[in-house]
């Protein structure tokens, strides 16, 4: 057991795999390994006391440098944490472990890795803030930063409120053509703590900045900055901008930092070598913290935490401020909130014909209700282990700003992604490994369906036609020439009377949820019903469809696709259309359209997992339910009508229970 006086170390969640040990509150009945305490504030004194007194070795805990998705005051999860037996890294005074690390040297082989990635998702320590462009530049930006009042981090750095009024003035003296904003720290903002630069000279180029913007945002859009001991500074230096120090941070005395303390040379006696951004970060981001995987709740490392914080960046960016979700069920309400949740969002559901009131977006469901200015939400590709109509959860949704993507005249954001992307090395080979995972597990949308079945079409081609629900939205918006099975299946036997097609019903049909039956199914070769649809895919040389998805799964295997409606992968060139498409006028690589369609433009959210996560995310949940089906809770034994109406009913009362307590 690790010993502790602290409740609020008592209280964060995954303690325990932080440090693998247990944390109790010091008393002489128990036995403990090591005491622990916050940083360096005041109420650690009563468990120093204590190590020292039981000849215990003593630890110090603190935040990460990539903490958490909001801001700590604001009680978001932390992903990160420091553990240093020897000081900690913001005091200047004594010895610290990261400055041990520091002076053994070395750099990770990941290290541009990761901070591209950073620079890329403009990742920080708090990442709820937007980017927001500043105005425009007529000459040199300055950024002179600010910290919260009696903060410990500028005490210990050697620092007072006078060295934050002598940086603003060496500023202003330094740089007299440049516009000088003055950054105030996220939690003043928040209303929590308070700042030493409140109050500034009166000066025409200061701007005093109280806008919540992203750390990396802003430093992009300046010329040089000035800190007291903020990690802003060392973000800064991540890119390219030269830095003036006038306290001692972890990142000064190593010869990259423009140092204006007093004490500077007595910490170069400590810190008495020259070290690389490269070398710092590799000390700072991977070798000093320890990293929460916030999706499996184990140890993770940094590429863990930057993913899960760059996807719920995204999401929090798509969804900042006041949201109506209109017209939806109980079941679409229930399904939708986790997708939709955020520390930066303000939902609400109504009925359709409430008043929305003005600098309110509204969100509804698929296109049942007409309105241009609706967002659209609707499943996504790779949705469940089960079927919607048998209340199944998804665990992917699209939220769709201009359209939807089974309209092919809608301009769906899909679309506008397909035909605008530029991807880097980082999003080609994400795509590329994502798409061999997925055909490898033998993934689909719904992973029903029996393994393994039996066709003899001698050496005849094979076809696999699949079947679609008939009233759906797909095939009223995007199949006009052909939208029926029936028909489909008539006019693929008409263009290929020598093949053997197979024609597989859509499970819904199947299980009566659904219109969409055969009325002559002898055209066909085979009827399979029961049968995976990947096994299908397996086993064709083509697939033709009007706009069903199976389409995008069958070029994923590397199968000829013919389309005879508009669905979201025709018109790229990767598919034989038999529907013009003409706005569709560029021609994407597989990966491309995987990146588009599973990694950019659904959102995925899995049970017990706070915010989104990550297609890969999702796709190893799944896996894992398809090796243990005991996993499967709600996947339905049987479909008989009265079975069918027990569930709703069991479904209806848990949703009540999960709404109630939220709206």
């Amino acid at each position: 057991m690790i010993g502790i006086s602290s409740r609020g170390i008592k209280k964060i969640s995954s303690f325990d795999v932080f440090l693998d040990e247990e944390a109790q509150f010091i008393n002489d009945k128990k036995s403990f390994s090591r005491i622990a305490g916050w940083g360096h504030k005041t109420n650690t004194k009563k468990s120093r006391a204590y190590a020292e007194k039981h000849n215990l070795p003593y630890i110090s805990l603190e935040d990460g440098f990539i903490r958490s998705l909001g801001l700590g005051v604001s009680g978001s999860p932390l992903l990160s944490l420091v553990i240093d037996d020897l000081g900690i890294y913001y005091n200047a005074r004594t010895p610290s472990h990261l400055e041990q690390l520091i002076l053994d040297g070395g750099v990770d082989p990941d290290v541009h890795k990761a901070i591209s990635l950073i620079k890329k998702h403009r990742i920080s320590k708090y990442n709820q803030a937007p980017h927001r462009e500043l105005p425009f530049k007529f000459g040199p930006r300055v950024l002179v930063i600010d910290q919260t009042l009696n903060d410990v981090s500028v005490s210990l750095g050697g620092a007072d409120g006078i060295d934050f009024n002598n940086m603003l003035k060496v500023a202003l003296q330094e740089n007299p053509y440049a516009e000088i904003i003055v950054k105030t720290h996220p939690d003043v903002l928040a209303g929590k703590k308070k700042g030493y630069l409140t109050q500034v000279p009166s000066d025409p180029r200061i701007k005093l900045y109280s806008d919540d913007i992203s750390p990396l945002s802003l430093l992009e859009q300046v010329d040089k900055v000035y800190v007291v001991t903020s990690q802003m500074g060392f973000e800064a230096l991540l890119l390219g901008k030269p830095v003036n120090c006038f306290g001692l941070p972890w990142y000064a005395a190593w010869g990259l930092t423009d140092d204006r303390h007093k004490d500077i040379e007595k910490l170069k006696k400590r810190r008495n070598v020259k070290r690389s951004v490269d070398e710092l970060f590799t000390a700072a981001y991977f070798k000093y913290p320890r990293y929460l995987n916030p999706v499996i709740k184990n140890r993770g490392n940094i590429f863990d935490v930057i993913s899960y914080v760059a996807e719920n960046k995204q999401a929090m960016n798509e969804l900042r401020g006041d949201f109506y979700c209109q017209g939806m069920t109980l079941w679409k309400r229930d399904v939708a909130t986790p997708f939709l949740d955020s520390p930066v969002t303000s939902l609400r559901f109504r009925k359709f014909g409430f008043l929305i009131p003005k600098n309110v977006q509204v969100i509804s469901w698929g296109i049942k209700y007409p309105n241009k200015n609706h967002w659209r939400m609707e499943d996504g590709f790779l949705r469940s282990v089960g079927l919607g109509s048998d209340l199944i959860r998804p665990i992917s949704l699209v939220l769709d700003k201009h359209g939807i993507y089974y309209d092919p005249f809608s301009g769906s954001d899909l679309e506008r992604i397909l035909q605008n992307q530029i991807l880097d090395e980082f999003d080609l080979e994400r795509a590329r490994s994502f798409r061999e995972k997925y055909v490898a597990m033998k993934m689909s949308k719904y992973n029903l369906g029996k393994s393994g079945f039996e066709i003899n079409p001698g050496d005849k081609k094979v076809i696999l036609v699949p079947g679609q629900v008939e009233d759906d939205a797909s095939i009223r918006r995007g199949s006009p020439i052909i939208n029926t099975n029936q028909g489909l299946l008539n006019t693929v036997r008409k263009n290929n009377p020598e093949a053997y097609i197979i024609y597989k019903p859509h499970p819904d049909v199947v299980v009566g949820n659904r219109k969409g039956a055969l009325t002559d199914p002898s055209v066909a070769d085979a009827v399979v019903v029961d049968a995976n649809i990947i096994d299908c895919i397996e086993v064709c040389h083509e697939l033709h469809t009007m706009t069903s998805l199976s389409g995008f799964e069958a070029l994923l295997h590397g199968k000829v696709v013919h389309c005879y409606g508009g669905p979201f992968y025709a018109g790229w060139g990767l598919t034989v259309d038999h529907m013009e498409l003409p706005h569709r006028t560029r021609k994407v690589t597989l990966d491309e359209l995987v990146f588009g369609a599973y990694l950019k433009y659904p959102r995925y959210s899995i049970p017990g997992v706070e915010g989104v996560v990550r297609a890969e995310d999702a796709l190893e949940w799944i896996s894992e339910r398809l090796k243990n089906p005991a996993l499967l809770e709600n996947l339905p034994k049987n479909n008989t009508w009265l079975a069918q109406k027990k569930r709703r009913v069991r479904y209806f009362v848990q949703m009540v229970k999960d709404i109630m307590p939220r709206r």
